[in-house]
């Protein structure tokens, strides 16, 4: 079965300026940073056994986890699953769910140090490292030795994450990382696309000039890449209108995608997938967003028929409150709550923006990035924020 990432970034390159696709993924591969809590906490239950599991384990097991994700799959509505490579392995390689589907398994291809954000982890208040726990082999058939014509056995797509912080030392080690990776992934025909974190260090840079910063740094880092090795698509954390368009006007393409994000309102949600579409984005990858929503399933519906253009997002918000209410679900929050716009857009998320209208305005918190003056912060106040940037419970 053809994939539907396939086809749309077919249609994206054939012709940039009219293709109207919209690529989403989810992002389910929170287990590679943050241990236990990963899964995300269990909401209220309809039964006893259940909120005394609820009680004594707040957090969702591992496979309550993954069967969130065969839901996902089986719905169909996304185009992309990422996946750490052990729940890959399982859903891909020995469930085969992906066989029969339009959607696209994904490994989190490497794990560098800002992503250690478990309980007691102090590692991404230091400028971030490059790692990698997985195996590209392991990825597409499950060997440390994989042969050539047995590849396509697993996931052949990964996400490669790198974070620039404007420090020689550390910089140069990250893109000689990279280089390594994009030759062993041309070899083993292993696609990716690239990640490119703000800053996680102080100090190195106006917070001011960090959109701009990270859009030389793709176009530089890329410069020197031929096409055969460059990502298939990039994923960054909503920049505003200003940087997104200048990012997407330099080459169209160079695909663009956003991240999620912190959760937040459900307005929130919606309004930055669209605001992301409107202003040159084309693809958005949710991890907490919908990992925290009431029912994963419909919100994801919802996110579609926004990018679709079937809905904008506030009416998206008050039918997904009406699909709750049908399933008898509690909301999380009431609809007058859930319609304000509380978070700022530029990353996973750094802290919450008030706003007392629930409608977005040109230059205000739901189009501008949060700024946050590291220097003013404790290392215990940095690392609660690393923490909620990174989390993807």
């Amino acid at each position: 079965m053809q994939k539907s990432l396939d086809a749309k970034l077919e249609s994206i390159h054939s012709d940039p300026a009219n293709s109207n696709e919209f690529i989403i993924a989810d992002a389910k591969d929170a287990d590679m940073g943050f241990g236990i809590a990963a899964p995300g906490r269990r909401h209220s239950s309809n039964n006893r056994d259940g909120d005394k599991d609820r009680g004594k384990f707040p957090f969702k097991s591992l496979e309550e986890y993954r069967e969130q994700i065969r839901q996902v799959i089986r719905q169909g509505v996304v185009d992309i699953v990422l996946m750490s490579a052990s729940t890959s392995e399982i859903l891909c390689q020995k469930e085969r769910l992906f066989d029969n589907s339009h959607v696209t398994p994904a490994i989190r291809a490497n794990d560098a140090t800002d992503i250690f954000v478990f309980r007691g982890s102090t590692i991404p208040n230091e400028p971030a490292q490059p790692f990698r726990t997985a195996l590209l082999d392991h990825a597409q058939c499950g060997e440390v030795d994989c042969p050539l014509d047995n590849r396509e056995f697993g996931a052949d797509l990964g996400l490669y994450s790198v974070t620039f912080n404007n420090l020689i030392d550390e910089d140069l080690n990250t893109l000689n990382t990279y280089r390594e990776f994009r030759i062993e992934a041309e070899r083993k025909k292993f696609r990716h696309f690239l990640e490119v974190f703000h800053p996680n260090f102080p100090g190195t840079i106006p917070t001011s000039e960090i959109p701009f910063f990270v859009n030389d740094v793709i176009a530089r880092t890329l410069a020197g890449v031929p096409s055969v090795a460059r990502p298939i698509f990039l994923k960054i954390p909503y920049p505003g209108p200003e940087a997104l368009e200048e990012l997407v006007n330099y080459d169209p393409h160079l695909v663009v995608g956003i991240l999620g994000g912190s959760s937040g309102t459900t307005r929130d949600a919606f309004q930055m997938i669209h605001d992301a579409q409107k202003y040159g984005a084309r693809v958005a990858l949710y991890g907490r967003k919908i990992n925290h929503s009431e029912n994963q399933l419909a919100f994801i519906e919802f996110l579609r028929h926004i990018v679709d253009g079937v809905i904008s997002p506030e009416e998206a918000v008050v039918a997904y409150h009406s699909v709750l209410e049908k399933l008898g679900t509690a909301p999380h929050r009431p609809l007058e709550l859930d319609q304000q716009i509380t978070t700022g857009s530029q990353s996973y998320n750094e802290e919450a923006v008030s706003s007392s209208s629930t409608s977005p305005t040109p230059n205000k918190p739901s189009d501008v990035p949060t700024s946050i003056d590291f220097s003013k912060m404790t290392s215990e106040e940095r690392l609660d924020y690393h923490r909620n940037r990174l989390k993807h419970l």
